[in-house]
């Protein structure tokens, strides 16, 4: 069940209303046809990677919404500030976005920040959808919605995958201690799998944040009988580990989550050395699905060619949610919202998106089904 605090900010904003001074603003708008959509991600830093794909995927669905009439008789405008990936950033980015008058959020894209942002959110009881955040704090409060799976289903499927579809019963992990994400999906991981009848062999190697030499850790595995490699991180140590696991000499298959999207591009020439690695994630650009190619079409076209990611995917899927979340509340006046409808709204719509068929309960949790990825011949594939 999820938290429920008052909200001083709701409160004192009610206030205001019944003053007239302010009737009806949220988040200090003040054109009724425009409704704004903060988001944001890490356009900076080590993960640039991930809150680029979700800007882009974003504007690509608002752009169609646009083209399409809007929503309601309103424009939709996405206002996107950088957060690092880092909490305390993420927090002096909200607060530049309240400046800018946003009405609705769509973030934050990584964990730890959306943790932060959770918090200011519910203060000011605006909808929440996070594209990316999978921690199971980033959905403790009651306006707070994910599109992307939760940590712990991830380590659970994982384990499953390897123990039941591809037969392996020792498998070694290598995750990032200074991480909720990879801590996360590894204490998840390692539950089922060793109920499953699994072992973690040898025990479970970690390493920091800033470390980049993983020499110490693959001669512990290489030296044991593991017979596959789970690596619950995202993509830029996953291909340091990659290319340095190859180099150690080891010939492990290698297994991961949705934090290995981006891989690819990560290792450049050396693709080769993820060929066969499997992940779960909820999109591929490859997919022959319809609407999947329409997006990775409109992405390209957008973006210099850039093949879009499942962040893109989500954040695209995102703002789609949030749209049906709009017309089932019936908002039609982005000064007048009524946010408790329409958080209440998320728990009524179902919504086809790329990332898969989701509905939505009240801990804000997606119910939507997961992909399976390898790694062929250099691209992302959906294994059957």
């Amino acid at each position: 069940m999820k938290k429920t605090v008052k909200s001083v900010t709701a409160v004192l904003l009610a206030a205001v209303m019944m003053t007239g001074v302010m009737a009806g603003c949220n988040g200090g708008g003040d054109d009724p046809k425009v409704l704004k959509i903060g988001c944001m991600g890490p356009i900076t830093g080590e993960n640039a990677s991930y809150g680029t794909s979700v800007r882009n995927g974003a504007q690509i669905a608002v752009d169609e919404i646009n083209a399409a009439g809007g929503v309601n008789g309103m424009t939709l405008e996405l206002v996107f500030a950088d957060d690092e990936a880092s909490p305390e950033k993420a927090k002096n980015a909200f607060s530049s976005l309240m400046d800018e008058g946003i009405d609705v959020m769509l973030g934050a894209t990584t964990t730890d920040a959306t943790i932060a942002l959770g918090e200011l959110t519910q203060q000011e009881n605006m909808l929440q959808v996070t594209p990316s955040g999978s921690g199971q704090d980033c959905t403790k409060y009651d306006n707070a919605f994910r599109i992307c799976f939760t940590d712990p289903l991830q380590g659970t499927t994982m384990a499953e995958y390897i123990y039941n579809t591809m037969k392996k019963t020792k498998v070694a992990i290598i995750y990032d201690n200074s991480n909720d994400y990879s801590k996360g999906i590894t204490e998840a991981f390692r539950q089922k799998f060793t109920e499953l009848g699994g072992q973690i062999v040898p025990d479970a190697q970690s390493f920091g944040k800033d470390d980049v030499d993983f020499t110490a850790q693959l001669n512990n595995i290489k030296n044991s009988d593991a017979e596959a490699i789970f690596i619950p991180a995202y993509y830029q140590k996953v291909s340091a580990i990659l290319q340095q696991a190859d180099k150690a000499g080891l010939d492990l298959p290698f297994f991961g989550c949705d934090g290995w999207d981006g891989v690819l591009n990560q290792l450049g020439d050396d693709k080769a050395l993820a060929e066969g690695a499997i992940f779960l994630t909820p999109f591929a650009a490859n997919d022959p699905d319809e609407a999947v190619q329409k997006f990775v079409k409109a992405y390209q076209d957008a973006n210099d060619g850039a093949t879009p990611d499942q962040f893109a995917a989500d954040a695209y899927d995102g703002v789609y949610v949030i749209v049906e979340a709009l017309k089932k509340a019936n908002v039609t006046d982005s000064t007048k919202i009524d946010n408790d409808a329409l958080i209440q709204a998320m728990t009524q719509i179902s919504v086809k998106g790329l990332t898969g068929d989701m509905t939505f309960d009240a801990s804000g949790e997606p119910n939507k089904s997961a992909k399976i990825i390898e790694v062929v011949n250099g691209e992302y594939t959906v294994r059957k």
